[in-house]
């Protein structure tokens, strides 16, 4: 089942919930200001993620800027707990599966989401309509 982790202010929550529902990608949604994750819950993105820390905390955040830390010097104990103490340092959406993670709102990266056969009927489609296009041309 995929997840969408999201903050009701952010824009690019909105826009990842509206997509996913356009396509017809049954999700769960989770406010994770007002349900927020706990240690084993953001241990399990952040392995999901390429760049770790990197990837889901937000440095330009209020929260972060007050906060005055210094990310690379925690362990990683001391990061979950932060993370788990104060959810507004992860950026939103966070949409994933077992497999893959998308952190934040980005059309291309968010079709990787779609079932396969869904992103092959597309190409073909695409396919298509580029050669009738090419074929005008000629």
């Amino acid at each position: 089942m995929l997840n969408l982790y999201v903050a009701p202010s952010s824009a690019s929550s909105r826009k990842a919930r509206s997509w996913l529902n356009e396509h017809r990608v049954e999700f769960k949604e989770r406010n994770i200001s007002s349900n927020p994750l706990n240690s084993e819950e953001v241990k399990q993105i952040l392995r999901l993620t390429e760049n770790g820390s990197e990837d889901i905390i937000s440095k330009r955040s209020n929260i972060f800027k007050k906060l005055n830390v210094n990310i690379d010097d925690m362990s990683l104990t001391e990061l979950v707990d932060l993370l788990v103490k104060y959810p507004d340092l992860i950026k939103r959406p966070i949409i994933f599966d077992d497999k893959r993670l998308e952190v934040g709102y980005n059309e291309e990266e968010i079709r990787r989401f779609l079932p396969r056969y869904v992103r092959v009927a597309e190409l073909k489609e695409l396919e298509s309509r580029l050669g009738s296009e090419f074929s005008k041309v000629n």
